[in-house]
């Protein structure tokens, strides 16, 4: 009987991880930031509940009306990379949720970090990183829970940043 909840254990844990990562206590994306004002602002605002919209799943809040509709027509622009997962972890072989407060705007996508270290990693090497971290979302991605056919094809498309002429040239890192 211990052999089989021992055995049971990693699956139930795999589980609670998601596609797009959420606040525990409030499910909803980014802590409740505006995802549009990443992109629009000096610093990222807070949403509110007045200004939701359902998107993979999961509820995204924002500072204003046109934010949100701006990011319903396009959510793979304005939504963190790889579900908001930690682009150095993903690089590194390895899920873990992204802080909306240490992120990083490069290409004109949203990446989120575990780390203040994480991000200072992704600076040293950030093509290499996103072509790893492209790697680690294609073999950890299949593991996530979230709404079926939406989330991680969209999250997963949005991420394919990995520049052609690098792609075989650059040898594997040790982890």
């Amino acid at each position: 009987m211990t052999l089989g909840l021992l055995l049971s254990a990693p699956v139930s844990a795999a589980a609670l991880v998601t596609a797009i990562v959420t606040d525990p206590l409030t499910g909803v994306a980014l802590e409740g930031y505006d995802p549009v004002s990443y992109f629009t602002e000096p610093e990222p605002i807070q949403g509110v509940a007045d200004f939701e919209y359902q998107w993979g799943g999961v509820p995204w809040y924002f500072a204003s009306a046109a934010n949100r509709d701006v990011f319903m027509r396009n959510p793979e622009i304005y939504a963190p990379q790889f579900g908001g997962h930690c682009v150095t972890g993903l690089a590194r072989g390895y899920l873990s949720d992204g802080k909306p407060r240490l992120y990083v705007i490069s290409g004109m996508k949203l990446y989120l970090f575990y780390s203040v270290a994480n991000r200072e990693a992704f600076f040293k090497s950030e093509e290499s990183s996103l072509l790893e971290a492209n790697s680690g979302w294609g073999k950890l991605s299949g593991t996530l829970t979230g709404e079926e056919g939406s989330v991680a094809d969209a999250v997963g498309k949005a991420a394919d940043v990995a520049p052609a002429e690098t792609a075989l040239t650059e040898p594997e890192a040790s982890h």
